[in-house]
């Protein structure tokens, strides 16, 4: 796997933003009374954040934009590049990121452009960021990540119905001399991008009225070609392979070993698999974030949405070493070593 440094950058501050509506897990339609117990056992997840129609990702994440830049208060116009990181955009064109920019009030020098992650979507997004900084092409990124997966996740799909929720995302990063080296693996294995799809509804399947209808299809499941499909056990198995070694080579990168790691935050996907990883890489687990239960699975959202949620006490309070590792989607993987210096976290906010 690929392993890099980049010297010179830090992360200003993190905001994350959820839709107000709350569901509980026990309301999804495709849960049965009695299995409730056993599914939240499971996943960890007792409700989730859910965006009605007329709210996209990126009015998530422009909230938590907005948010945050007026509690750094950064002038907007210092802001060089705009990245935007989802895989629901607003538009097949243009980029939803140039639309941003615009609601943003961001100068005509900043660039921006999008990026299509999902599970692994915030670490690459935050190398990229780097990448630009580091080069001087850029002395401050805003890096914009989040998901509404909930628009496409058929309700009658036990797989996917209850696990999956909304939430947006804004991180600053800026160049800084003193900054700590940020140190990243990544991955990808696309021979696993059928197992976690939406396999119709664009250009190689394009939308018509049988790939709209709604089927049956193994063990009860109900939903679209237009719909998610998740293959649970193909994806558990992927994890299992691929999350332990990236974990290790983030270490190895920044040579650290795991007891001087103040927290490990890898991409909520769901409580047994993190509590299996956890025990697997021996990882003490009062160290391993934990955000899933009023959240769920919020795809690209879901790392930075667990330092909000779990970390915005602690990191303004002083240095602190986090391991970042993000997985799933494409088969693709990301993680970071990274030590904060006193960002700005601000608490999870509600649109």
């Amino acid at each position: 796997m690929p392993s890099f440094s980049i010297p010179g950058v830090r992360i200003t501050g993190i905001a994350s933003v959820v839709p107000g509506e709350r569901v509980a897990v026990k309301a999804a339609s495709a849960v049965a009374p009695d299995d409730f117990a056993k599914v939240v056992a499971s996943t960890g997840v007792v409700g989730r954040h859910i965006a009605p129609a007329e709210v996209c990702t990126s009015d998530l994440c422009a909230s938590a934009a907005e948010q945050l830049l007026a509690q750094v208060g950064w002038d907007r116009s210092s802001i060089d590049l705009l990245i935007f990181v989802t895989q629901t955009p607003d538009f097949v064109l243009p980029a939803t990121a140039c639309s941003l920019h615009g609601r943003l009030r961001l100068a005509k020098s900043c660039g921006a452009f999008d990026l299509n992650l999902g599970c692994s979507g915030y670490v690459y997004g935050v190398s990229v960021a780097a990448a630009h900084l580091n080069s001087g092409a850029a002395s401050r990124v805003l890096l914009l990540v989040g998901d509404t997966i909930s628009k496409v996740v058929s309700p009658q799909d036990r797989s996917v119905a209850y696990l999956f929720g909304d939430a947006g995302t804004a991180t600053l990063l800026e160049k800084s001399p003193t900054g700590a080296a940020m140190h990243f693996v990544t991955g990808s294995d696309g021979h696993g991008s059928g197992h976690l799809q939406i396999p119709a509804g664009m250009f190689r399947t394009p939308s018509r009225e049988e790939t709209r209808m709604a089927r049956q299809r193994d063990g009860g499941n109900v939903r679209s070609d237009e719909q998610l499909f998740m293959n649970g056990p193909e994806i558990f198995n992927f994890t299992l392979r691929e999350v332990p070694p990236l974990i290790e080579g983030a270490l190895k990168q920044a040579g650290w070993q795991r007891e001087t790691v103040d927290g490990f935050v890898l991409h909520q996907a769901n409580r047994f698999m993190l509590d299996y990883l956890a025990k697997r890489m021996k990882l003490s687990p009062e160290r391993v974030v934990l955000a899933l239960e009023n959240f769920g699975n919020t795809s690209s959202a879901s790392i930075p949405l667990a330092i909000c949620s779990r970390l915005h006490e602690r990191l303004p309070q002083g240095p602190a070493r986090l391991v970042l590792a993000g997985f799933g989607v494409g088969f693709s993987w990301a993680a970071a070593a990274i030590e904060f210096d006193q960002p700005v976290i601000a608490p999870v906010a509600h649109l």
